[in-house]
Order: structure tokens, then C-alpha cells, then sequence
């Protein structure tokens, strides 16, 4: 069992939470993720690993409550426990040697580019963040960004918040400017991730893209999170979760991402139901 130390609600939909992991702690590297279960009979759940302590032996994980495996895991309180959580798995991000880059970050994928501009930042890089959401109300992290990168350009769709657009619009700009970078980084929803990689494309700048975001089972067993990069086959899970942005087939993943979501949305109402029946 994992004791849950600290619960926050970032916004209405997006929790954090900080478990008791040491040996997790002392080993994960920025970009790395972690599988979980909120109980014995629930649903595995890779997450991204946001944030760890070694000393204090914690990992910090961020969360969208969307389908019934988060909203089990979000109905959680400060000093429950967990039932499991295994890591950390995957390819920690590449970032040595890299001087000066751009982290993009779309929603809650955020919390995940946070933990790479945080470790570039250490190293000595200028870090450029542009982080985008849909309105002021779901935006995350802005504090912690600014506080590792040289630049923060905030981004919202509505221009509730920071400038109004998505995130290509500013990383564009900069491109056109004449700003280059050794590397960008993105994370978000695919749609974001494949129209970085077409803003960038252009200038040959290296653009790696996390696909986390189609990750199911976390070991490669399910196969669900299958790509097709360069024309091969790789799972994002095991093979990644970074790769190459240019050479991703995002339509294809896209698609595959689509595959399940009627299926979620019963999980979702199931759970809701149940729910429902225990409050009253």
C-alpha cells in the first residue's frame, strides 16, 4: 500500500497527488512514468511522474479525472493508501548537452513537461516554456514554469489568460524572429504535438513529442499504444514515451486513440452510478 500524503485539486478536473514511494524516489529520471492502482480490483493506470523527493522517499503524479480509473483514484484523501504502484518504467527524456530549447505544454500535459524544463533549467540550459490551455480557469503550474525558464509564454484559446491563441502561434513567432533552439519539446494532446512538429519541420530543428497520452497497459503486453515511426512499428511505452515528433504518424495514433472511447464513456457513467448509490 502507497500512502497518499498530500492531495491538491488543481483545477475542477486535474488533482495532484504526492505518495510515499522511496525506492520509486530515488530512481526516476524526468520522463519517466509509473503505474498505479487506486485498489485491488482497479484499473492500471500510467501516469507520469511530475515530481519526486528522495529524501523525503515521495512521488508526485498529475492527474485528469476523465474515465472511471480517475475518478476512482481522484475520490482518494489525504492519508489513504493505494493499492499499488510499480516504477519507474520507460525512457528517461534525453537532455544532455542541450543549450537552449523550447518546452511546449498543452493542458494537462503540463505536468509532464514541467519535470523536463525543471531538469533542463538544472543543467544550465535557457529554457523557453509556452504552455496553452483552453480558458484561464484550467490553467496549472504557471508559477512552477516561470520559476525554471527564462521565457513563459502563456497561451489560452479563449484569451482569457496570457495571449490568446494556441501554442504554435508564439513558437512560431519566435521561429520567424529568428530564434532556434537545439531541441523542442512537446507534450499535449496529439493534435498539438502534430502541428508543433509541422511549425518546426521548416527550420530542421529536432522536435520530440511524449505520447504518453496513448499509453493503456504501460508494459507493451496490451499493444495498444502501437505507432508507426519512420515508417516503423514502436510502442510507446516501452520504446519510448519520447520520439522523434517528425517522423510520428499522429493521424494514425489519433485514430487509435478514438477506438476506445465509447467504451470509457460507459466505464465513466458506470462509475458514476454507483456512486451516486452510495451517497444516498
Amino acid at each position: 500500500m502507497y500512502r497518499i500524503l498530500k492531495r491538491e485539486q488543481l483545477n475542477e478536473t486535474v488533482v495532484r497527488m504526492e505518495l510515499e514511494a522511496p525506492l520509486v524516489a530515488r530512481k526516476a529520471l524526468a520522463g519517466q512514468f509509473v503505474i498505479l492502482r487506486a485498489d485491488a480490483r482497479g484499473e492500471r493506470i500510467p501516469l507520469t511522474i511530475a515530481q519526486t523527493d528522495a529524501k523525503r522517499g515521495t512521488v508526485a503524479v498529475i492527474f485528469q479525472v476523465v474515465g472511471a480509473a480517475t475518478m476512482a483514484l481522484g475520490a482518494k484523501r489525504e492519508g489513504e493508501a493505494i493499492a499499488d504502484l510499480v516504477g519507474p518504467l520507460g525512457n528517461p527524456t534525453e537532455v544532455e548537452g542541450l543549450k537552449k530549447v523550447a518546452v511546449i505544454g498543452g493542458g494537462v500535459g503540463c505536468a509532464i513537461a514541467l519535470p523536463v524544463a525543471k531538469r533542463l533549467f538544472e543543467l544550465g540550459a535557457d529554457v523557453t516554456s509556452i504552455v496553452g490551455f483552453r480558458t484561464a480557469e484550467l490553467v496549472i503550474l504557471e508559477r512552477e514554469f516561470r520559476a525554471v525558464s527564462r521565457r513563459m509564454i502563456l497561451t489560452t484559446d479563449d484569451g482569457t489568460c496570457g495571449e490568446k491563441g494556441n501554442v504554435c502561434a508564439p513558437l512560431g513567432r519566435l521561429l520567424k524572429e529568428g530564434e532556434r533552439f537545439d531541441a523542442v519539446f512537446a507534450v499535449g494532446p496529439l493534435v498539438m504535438m502534430k502541428y508543433v512538429a509541422e511549425t518546426t519541420r521548416p527550420y530542421q530543428i529536432k522536435t520530440v513529442a511524449s505520447m504518453n497520452p496513448i499509453m493503456i497497459d504501460g508494459t507493451g503486453m496490451c499493444g495498444c499504444c502501437r505507432i508507426t515511426v519512420g515508417g516503423e512499428m514502436k510502442f510507446a511505452c516501452v520504446d519510448g514515451p519520447d520520439f522523434d515528433a517528425h517522423l510520428v504518424d499522429f493521424d494514425e495514433a489519433m485514430g487509435r486513440l478514438r477506438t476506445y472511447t465509447a467504451f470509457e464513456a460507459q466505464a465513466r457513467e458506470r462509475n458514476c452510478n454507483l456512486f451516486r448509490k452510495e451517497v444516498k
